[in-house]
């Protein structure tokens, strides 16, 4: 169990760091086929337009209601989603680039909602589908 203290919203969580690590390099291999969309906007898009494959929300979005939305679109486009717990995490794996200020100091630019969208030539097929068995475990 996870030692956060998130909102009961935000199920299902990937407080596994093994399955977060998984999730957050999938993020990271999307970006680099060009198969990822940043934000809640691109995200319910995507789901509209059925290309999304899965969705990845931050558990610590503030307030969390901003994504409320996307997890009722997911499960009515049979879409599987996941949170997991922080959005500065997300930001680092979706190449999000730290931003230093004059006066020194570095601040993230965090993302609160990701999409891995379809491409059925994509070598991230096998990845994705592995990803998808793994959230769909946290629901049982």
């Amino acid at each position: 169990m996870s030692s956060y203290d998130f909102s009961p919203l935000c199920t299902p969580l990937a407080s596994n760091s093994v399955l977060t690590t998984v999730i957050l390099d999938l993020v990271e291999n999307a970006k680099k086929s060009n198969q990822l969309k940043l934000g809640v906007n691109e995200a319910a898009k995507c789901l509209n337009r059925s290309i999304a494959e899965i969705i990845i929300l931050a558990a610590d979005a503030q307030p969390v209601e901003l994504l409320g939305h996307i997890p009722l679109l997911c499960e009515d486009k049979n879409v599987p989603y996941v949170f997991v717990v922080s959005k500065n995490a997300l930001g680092k794996a979706a190449g999000r680039k730290e931003t230093v200020h004059a006066d020194g100091t570095i601040v993230m630019k965090p993302v609160i909602c990701a999409t891995i969208t379809t491409n059925d030539t994509s070598s991230l097929k096998s990845d994705i589908q592995s990803v998808k068995i793994k959230i769909e475990s946290l629901l049982m």
